[in-house]
């Protein structure tokens, strides 16, 4: 089988990769797609996400779909042939916060795809990988593995999107408008958020913003007006979801005394300096947010109701050209959700 292994930043490649037999509790999936998400992105470039360095060969990809296609031990279901989504955590189930609840914070948790530990935990940018059954979601009726493929990074954002609390007829600013900043546009409107605006360095993803629900947006670099008209200041909540210090004070400036500010987007190693005299003189609520957990099921359910998300999704290559794939996704002027067909000849 065929997988797309990074060995060090720069160096991506296409090769054999043996994802070994199924143990007990665990099941083959046959991979069909899988979408390329930021984090695939730095290991790509940098060799590393955050503190994660990459110290052996790593299978790449957390956001992806597939079929059954065997059984291990003991395993009762979904059967060989159905279409499935993979929740890609497994988190420990006895820690204090898996105990609570918050599972998605596990510390002892892996995630597909990840450097996080030794050894690496390998990801699903493979053409048959295995996984413990009770990450897999057998798909609802009449979703269709494209749109199902999504269910990753909308979980991230209906994730976010709590942690925010109440947005039901708020106004609400987003800060950054990749496929995840986008996807939290989708989530708010469909929790009844009355108006949602966007910035975004770039007119291409704010463009797919619009399409996703976005009430207005803005440059970031032409900060005075939103569609001609003054900036609001009084926004209820806003998300930071650009990964930028930048965006991180605009959201602290924009948002309303005794507001919330939800801090999506992965800043830069280190120290990020921001206003913190704002969060102390107006009262301002930060709150982090961090993968998900249950949401995972939510979303597809979202999906299969027929959330409009769609345009999220820019371009498809065969596994064959992933790293041609890889390039186009760091290229936020051309493309939004890029997909590997894991399945392609």
């Amino acid at each position: 089988m065929r997988a797309c292994v990074v060995h060090k930043a720069g160096d991506l490649r296409v090769e054999e990769w043996d994802p070994g037999l199924p143990g007990p509790g665990q099941v083959v999936v046959a991979a069909a797609l899988g979408g390329i998400c930021g984090s695939d992105l730095h290991y790509y470039h940098r060799g590393s996400v955050g503190d994660f360095q990459v110290r052996e060969p790593l299978v790449l990809g957390h956001e992806v779909v597939g079929r059954i296609s065997a059984l291990g031990p003991g395993v009762a279901g979904p059967a060989v042939g159905a279409p499935v989504a993979i929740h890609p955590a497994t988190p420990c189930g006895a820690c204090p916060e898996c105990v609570r609840g918050e599972r998605n914070v596990c510390g002892q948790a892996r995630y597909l795809g990840s450097a996080a530990r030794m050894p690496h935990v390998q990801g699903g940018f493979a053409q048959r990988l295995v996984v413990p059954a009770d990450q897999v979601r057998a798909l609802p009726p009449g979703l269709d593995l494209r749109r199902a493929v999504l269910a990753e990074p909308l979980a991230v954002a209906l994730h976010a999107v709590r942690r925010a609390g109440e947005v039901a007829g708020r106004r609400v600013l987003v800060t950054g408008a990749g496929p995840i900043g986008s996807l939290v546009v989708a989530a708010l409107r469909h929790a009844g958020a009355a108006e949602v605006i966007v910035s975004d360095l770039l007119d291409a993803p704010l463009a797919v913003a619009r399409q996703v629900g976005a009430t207005a947006t803005v440059l970031a670099d032409q900060p005075d007006s939103v569609a001609g008209q003054a900036w609001p200041d009084d926004f209820d909540v806003a998300v930071e979801a650009s990964g930028s210090g930048a965006g991180l004070g605009t959201c602290l400036q924009r948002v309303r005394r005794g507001g919330t500010v939800v801090l999506l987007g992965l800043l830069p190693p280190g120290e990020t300096g921001f206003m913190g005299n704002l969060v102390v003189t107006r009262e301002i609520t930060m709150r982090g947010a961090f993968r998900f957990d249950r949401e995972f099921d939510d979303a597809l359910s979202l999906l299969a109701s027929g959330l409009d998300v769609g345009p999220v999704i820019s371009h498809t290559f065969p596994l064959s050209r992933a790293v041609e794939a890889f390039d186009l996704a760091g290229d936020r002027t051309r493309a939004s959700k890029v997909l590997l067909d894991l399945e392609a000849k």
